[in-house]
């Protein structure tokens, strides 16, 4: 990534939660590796899939008459479906079930599920999209009297059993991985917080029921509207593809999302994003200061700050060159909210930690500013971005 500092790890001075219930450590340990502090929060649990008694329901349903057509979602859930068959000593009858269907993949990971266990798919959108699937069944002749399953992953896809239903086709709902509220939901609602007051940098998300559980418990801690304006503005949501990201765009919140639905690219979207999103690099009295979420980088050397010198730093550094008051920095600083000398107090700690005095100037009678150097920035509007 350009504009790194040798040495220093991209995500160095970062903070990043982790929703996922799967393969958490897999992608918190690729985020750490490039320097990131994650904080894990698990927004869903999953349903064990010999124990649920809705999945082994649907698959008898499935083996009551012959199906006419099987949509398969995720790659997971599919595998997810034939190992719990698996169990239950129904493997042979559930695959020889689906072989003789029509069987509709809706990407190249439910695709490999598919042949993986030894069936074909029929036909597969170039998307990804499961508003493709739906057009396609739809265009695809009469549905009356079909009997279609439809493996679900973790949340119900209401458009297309229903639109499947008004068609007049018998649609079996099945499943696979259903999602329930964590046992211990501490982590999630500390994480909620943290995105409400924008104590961290991003948020991770890889389904789409760790995005509807994460709002929906957002909203229930009364902070719903608080979590969402962060995530418009200084909070990062990363989501692994489309169908995570839906629920954000549908809010107004804008997403970063890789052009392949896969963790480790999804790593990679964060650790090029993120700085990109979340950082600032200015030229002030001789050096180079670098803003990140919780810490600062001067001359290429990490410099951890308190919070409390983070926030001024933050407010200093986004108003480069400009004077800010003592009455604004004293909003922002801990301690007695009508004694400025609280100010003088906290800029002299910033300074300590930056290493050099000269980078927090004082504008007598008005405030202070940071000692912005335009004629050394490396763009037109004045600020360095990487």
């Amino acid at each position: 990534m350009s504009g790194d500092a040798p040495g220093i790890k991209p995500l160095a001075g970062y903070t990043v939660g982790v929703t996922a219930a799967r393969r958490r450590e897999e992608l918190g340990t690729a985020l750490e590796r490039r320097g990131a502090t994650v904080v894990y929060a698990p927004a869903i649990k999953i349903v064990a899939l010999a124990d649920d008694s809705r999945l082994r329901d649907a698959t008898e349903r499935c083996l009551a008459a012959p199906l006419d057509i099987v949509v398969a979602t995720t790659g997971i859930g599919f595998r997810g479906w034939i190992d719990a068959a698996d169990a239950w000593g129904l493997t042979e009858q559930l695959t020889a079930a689906i072989g003789r269907s029509a069987v509709l993949a809706r990407g190249p990971k439910a695709r490999g599920a598919i042949r993986a266990s030894g069936l074909r798919e029929t036909w597969s959108p170039e998307s990804e999209s499961s508003s493709e699937v739906l057009a396609y069944l739809i265009a695809s002749g009469d549905l009356e009297g079909k009997r279609i399953a439809v493996q679900l992953h973790g949340e119900p896809l209401p458009d297309m059993v229903q639109t499947l239903g008004l068609a007049g086709a018998e649609v079996i709902e099945v499943p696979v991985y259903r999602w329930v509220l964590p046992e211990d939901p501490v982590p999630l609602r500390r994480l909620i917080q943290s995105v409400g007051v924008a104590g961290l940098d991003a948020v991770a998300f890889t389904s789409a029921p760790a995005v509807a559980s994460f709002l929906r418990a957002a909203d229930e801690q009364g902070c719903g509207s608080a979590v969402r304006a962060a995530l418009r503005g200084p909070v990062v949501a990363a989501c692994v593809g489309p169908v995570t990201a839906a629920l954000f765009q549908r809010d107004g919140i804008p997403v970063i999302q890789p052009a392949r639905s896969r963790l480790g690219a999804l790593a990679r979207e964060i650790v090029e994003r993120v700085p990109d999103r979340c950082g600032r690099r200015l030229p002030a009295a001789g050096h180079t200061v670098e803003v990140r979420g919780h810490a600062a980088v001067v001359d290429g050397q990490m410099v951890p700050l308190s919070s409390a010198s983070m926030a001024l730093l933050r407010e200093l550094s986004d108003k480069p060159g400009h004077v800010v008051s003592r009455s604004a920095l004293l909003k922002i600083t801990p301690g007695d909210s009508s004694d400025e000398h609280a100010v003088e107090v906290a800029v002299g700690r910033l300074r300590n930690a930056l290493g050099d005095p000269r980078i927090i100037q004082t504008v007598v009678r008005r405030g202070y500013r940071l000692a912005y150097e335009p004629e050394r920035a490396s763009n037109q509007d004045g600020t360095w971005r990487y």
